[in-house]
């Protein structure tokens, strides 16, 4: 009896799953992690429906979105909107006691 690979993808089968998913990942992750990611997350709906609705093609897209790649901030961007993601800043703790009137 052998063992598969894991795969989360094979278990990002809901838009509650992968939003939950992502934001693990952008709270406890790094740059790389993210990427990795949306890679997963794109894998998971599907890289020829992620790349019609992105414009860029399957090739380009594997390339942007594996390990090592460092992506343009428009290829990540193009990538969240078609698999039903966007970026939303919340306030840190850091910066609550911030005073914006000061120059």
């Amino acid at each position: 009896m052998g063992t598969s690979k894991f795969e989360i993808a094979d278990y990002l089968d809901s838009k509650e799953m992968i939003a939950e998913y992502l934001n693990t990942v952008l709270e406890e992750g790094n740059n790389a992690d993210v990427i990795n990611a949306i890679g997963h997350i794109a894998k998971a709906i599907g890289m020829t429906k992620i790349a019609e609705e992105t414009g860029l093609s399957r090739p380009s897209l594997y390339k942007a979105l594996s390990d090592g790649a460092k992506p343009q901030f428009a290829t990540i961007m193009k990538v969240l909107k078609a698999i039903g993601g966007q970026i939303q800043v919340n306030p840190i703790s850091t910066y609550e006691n911030y005073d914006t009137t000061t120059p």
